[in-house]
């Protein structure tokens, strides 16, 4: 008997149907069910509905209702594959990894740039990876695509329309697909560091910025003010913040100082941040914010996120940046 996948679907392209307003989800699961058994090999197939959404829809309430869905499941079955519209994808690639740390599965989310529905689109061969990678053994939350198998928390979309959608950022491929079938690097799998625990607690008070020339200090009270309680920043370069005309940094040491978690990475794609460097790096040291160093930008908000879920303690919070919980960051020191 080949081993138990069970596939559920929350909408996306992949399963959308041409509607009068334009794409929507609109494939019911019978019609997933029936076109994936062409590519599912020995594996046995069972699909779960979960919802039928644009991936714009996806909100933190749908991250912890699908990680408590997968720790239901899992002991049914030898993976999960989760069909997951492209454009939030890795947002809760990210977040699954915190809450479904340790898990003893592979959880493998995947999509696609076109419908199941049209003759010539990749839904099929995502499929297909993200199916025979649920089958791997290799426990862990994984994004397949492209032929391509990422960790699901170095996963980051970046094309709009290409198949080649997503890469993995700062960190090596989990797998790949070629002639020589799928070739796995073990190397590039975390090993379990701990008995699973479900942990889908999150906070949602939190704020991202992205700074460009000209940004004003005044809307950092504002965020303060709207009760939020971390703030991740994508700075410049290495992590780079004004300082001289308009005091940036001092205004940041104001809302770490009243208690707010102020994250900072960087607007580079790869590479990461690294706030040791620069004066203006040190300076925001000095003034009580955390290294996001090599993380994406989807994994650096929603570790804020959970974090934030689990403690308001300034000196836990800061341990939690200070290690790699699944493979998301690398720490330099």
């Amino acid at each position: 008997m080949g081993k138990q996948i069970i596939i559920l679907n929350t909408g996306g392209t992949l399963s959308s149907v041409m509607k009068e307003n334009g794409l929507a989800p609109g494939l019911t699961t019978e019609n997933i069910q029936r076109e994936l058994h062409m590519v599912s090999g020995d594996t046995e197939l069972e699909m779960v509905d979960i919802c039928s959404l644009d991936s714009a829809n996806i909100f933190p309430e749908d991250w912890a209702m699908l990680a408590e869905k997968i720790n239901e499941l899992k002991s049914r079955c030898d993976g999960i594959v989760v069909i997951h519209g492209t454009d939030t994808l890795a947002y809760t690639s990210s977040m699954l990894s915190f809450m479904l740390q340790n898990i003893n599965i592979p959880i493998v989310i995947t999509g696609s740039q076109l419908s199941m529905g049209n003759p010539i689109a990749d839904a099929m061969e995502n499929c297909r990876c993200a199916i025979h990678m649920a089958a791997s053994g290799r426990p862990g939350v994984y994004v397949a695509f492209n032929r391509k198998v990422i960790l699901g928390c170095r996963a980051s979309k970046v094309r709009s329309t290409s198949f080649d959608a997503f890469d993995s950022i700062n960190y090596p491929y989990c797998a790949m697909i070629s002639s020589m079938g799928m070739v796995l690097d073990d190397k590039a799998i975390p090993q379990k560091s701990g008995v699973f625990k479900l942990e889908n607690n999150y906070s949602d008070k939190v704020f991202m910025l992205k700074m460009f020339p000209g940004i004003h200090r005044s809307m950092l009270k504002s965020i303060l003010e709207q009760g939020y309680k971390g703030l991740y920043i994508e700075g410049y370069g290495l992590g780079g913040m004004p300082f001289l005309k308009h005091d940036f940094i001092s205004e940041l040491g104001e809302l770490t100082r009243q208690g707010m978690t102020v994250l900072v990475g960087t607007q580079c794609r790869y590479e990461g941040s690294n706030l040791s460097v620069y004066e203006t790096g040190l300076k925001s040291l000095e003034n009580g914010v955390l290294q996001a160093y090599d993380m994406t930008s989807e994994a650096a908000l929603t570790k804020l996120m959970w974090v934030l879920g689990k403690t308001e303690n300034p000196d836990e919070i800061r341990d939690y940046f200070s290690v790699s919980l699944c493979g998301e960051v690398s720490i330099k020191v």
